[in-house]
């Protein structure tokens, strides 16, 4: 029996990002809907003149439908699973596959790999996912199947961590918790260095994998100075500092749990090592008067802006953190900044440091212009799944 879906009609003009294969669409663009869908049912799109566009899943919202396929075809089982097997054998060409070094990794990156609402990061044997749609939240089980027939041997537990992420509309409980397997060795490793990742109790999935080739740039730049990394979470940048040989290494961040889990990061790889100091303090306080302590400063801060209602006021946060940063950063001294907003696109970014600079008053000039590494690949026809911008910054 064919599974009979709502149809979802938009307004005549609306289709056209649909032709160019974005996997958005807003509610402001249908004009009408043949059915009452529920929250995470996939229904299929149409043009005002009954062309199909896609079929997706639906949620009350901004963005009503998350395109899955622009192919008029059954999500069944088989079509996750190959969806599923495609991103596993990308992240196993991009060198991932029995990597002695780093087997920390995004497994599944959203709408980078057609599965918008989804990311999986895998570490070392953990799966840890995290719905952002109840389309996906619903499907969880079927995703589960999937890793597990497309791992094999090589999953060995994986972890729902969504109670914070569906959307808040929804009526739908999810707690965090064991899907598969049950809780499992915490150790990562990423280009030799050892990590403890709490994917329970922690930020995101558990851990930053998005800065990996950023903070292994870090390092590059980090012998023979003093570095602060400020917002440091739990620490990676720091020991990437260490590894390359800095003077001294204070990592700062307003949560102690943090703190303790980088103290507990700093000791696996450097055992008693004296270069490093950690501080519990907010970050915008500490960097109140920090003078000329430090010739390399990292600024990685929490997402500003979630929403677009909030993006004047994230854009006055990243110019006040970066003024702070410039005005007191040693001559000769080295600047990494980071925006993780994805509604901060990297022009409005830039300009916020840009002003920060002409407001300090000192010669700045960009070094390099940092984005997220290959796993976590762009939907060209997604520009908004680049999130992740930074820059690399000579302060004279």
């Amino acid at each position: 029996m064919t599974k009979e879906f709502v149809k979802v009609v938009l307004k005549s003009g609306k289709d056209q990002s649909l032709l160019r294969f974005h996997p958005w669409v807003f509610s402001g663009a249908i004009k009408k809907m043949y059915g009452t869908p529920a929250e995470g049912d996939l229904v299929k799109v149409y043009s005002n003149k009954d062309q199909f566009l896609g079929i997706g899943h639906y949620q009350v919202g901004s963005i009503a439908v998350r395109i899955v396929s622009f192919e008029e075809v059954v999500p069944d089982y088989d079509f996750w699973r190959s969806k599923i097997e495609r991103a596993w054998n990308l992240r196993m060409k991009l060198g991932f596959e029995n990597n002695t070094e780093t087997n920390v990794f995004r497994l599944v990156h959203a709408e980078g790999d057609g599965m918008p609402g989804l990311i999986i990061d895998f570490y070392n044997g953990t799966a840890v996912m995290q719905m952002h749609s109840i389309g996906m939240y619903l499907i969880r089980e079927e995703l589960v199947k999937a890793l597990q027939e497309v791992l094999g041997d090589k999953l060995k537990a994986v972890y729902n961590k969504s109670e914070k992420t569906l959307p808040f509309k929804a009526e739908v409980k999810s707690e965090d918790g064991y899907l598969f397997g049950s809780d499992s060795e915490n150790e990562v490793l990423e280009y030799g260095l050892r990590f403890k990742v709490d994917w329970e109790r922690g930020q995101k999935t558990g851990f930053f994998v998005d800065q990996r080739e950023n903070r292994k740039l870090v390092q590059d730049y980090s012998k023979n100075r003093d570095v602060l990394n400020m917002f440091c979470y739990t620490g990676g940048f720091s020991f990437y500092a260490m590894q390359g040989g800095a003077k001294s290494v204070h990592s700062v961040d307003a949560s102690a749990k943090a703190i303790d889990l980088t103290d507990e990061n700093v000791e696996l790889n450097f055992p008693n090592d004296k270069r490093h100091k950690s501080t519990v303090i907010d970050g915008f306080e500490y960097l109140k008067d920090i003078q000329d302590k430090y010739d390399l400063i990292i600024l990685d801060p929490p997402a500003f802006a979630k929403h677009r209602n909030t993006l004047p006021q994230a854009l006055k946060g990243y110019k006040r953190i970066n003024t702070r940063a410039f005005e007191q950063i040693r001559k000769g001294g080295i600047l990494f900044t980071f925006s993780c907003s994805q509604v901060v696109s990297k022009e409005k970014f830039r300009e916020a440091v840009f002003s920060a600079a002409a407001i300090s008053g000192r010669n700045v000039r960009i070094l390099h212009q940092m984005s997220q590494p290959v796993d976590h690949p762009v939907n060209i026809y997604h520009p908004e799944s680049e999130y992740l911008k930074g820059l690399v910054l000579y302060v004279e």
